[in-house]
């Protein structure tokens, strides 16, 4: 890909990303896009051949922009504890952002594709798989270095971090609740300080 395409693309991705945060990535349309970015509809088809398509880049992209954002600067940190702590802040941050004007896309775009089988949805699952992965490994590794209870329900502890993600994401954008996201990370603090017991020892 030439340097002049690979520029257009991304100008195209950002336009794309922001209108999906407003429309959803389900809404995304090839006209709709072409008009944001000021293109043809024909030079958009000349980047992405279908809607699927555009779709699908919208949500690759919005998964590295989170990838590179939150947990790369992570792996500076100690394994363990500090990880999760740090990965948990970054993500409650990356909601506070005002990068897109209607809140973030993937987690819009779960709710539209969870029941439409297809390359969007595959993507949305092995990229909110491996979000939830993540937190799972990071709350085992914290409990193999005896940095949580040995008795740490890892599982429920991954669980219930995930789910004020997306609680906080749902008490911003739809019902418009202040301090949602610092209600939030009280949750996080509780739950690193006493996390939910009874699981397994972990080997992680």
């Amino acid at each position: 890909m030439t340097r002049k395409k690979n520029q257009t693309r991304e100008h195209i991705l950002h336009h794309a990303l922001a209108l999906a945060s407003q429309v959803g990535i389900a809404g995304l349309t090839i006209g709709q896009v072409a008009e944001a970015c000021g293109l043809s509809k024909s030079g958009m088809f000349a980047h992405f051949g279908s809607k699927e398509a555009l779709q699908l880049a919208v949500v690759e992209t919005a998964q590295l922009q989170f990838v590179s954002e939150t947990f790369q600067p992570i792996l500076t940190l100690p394994r363990g504890l500090p990880r999760l702590q740090a990965l948990m802040d970054a993500w409650l941050a990356w909601l506070d952002q005002a990068r897109y004007p209607g809140g973030c896309p993937l987690l819009a775009a779960v709710y539209e594709f969870d029941d439409q089988p297809g390359a969007v949805r595959d993507a949305l699952v092995r990229g909110q798989g491996w979000q939830r992965d993540t937190v799972l490994r990071l709350a085992q590794a914290a409990v193999a270095q005896q940095q949580l209870p040995a008795d740490t329900d890892a599982e429920l502890l991954a669980l219930l971090l995930f789910g004020l993600v997306q609680s906080a994401h749902h008490d911003v954008r739809l019902l418009a609740r202040p301090g949602s996201l610092a209600l939030a990370r009280r949750g996080v603090s509780q739950l690193l300080t006493a996390p939910p017991r009874g699981g397994p020892p972990s080997g992680g």
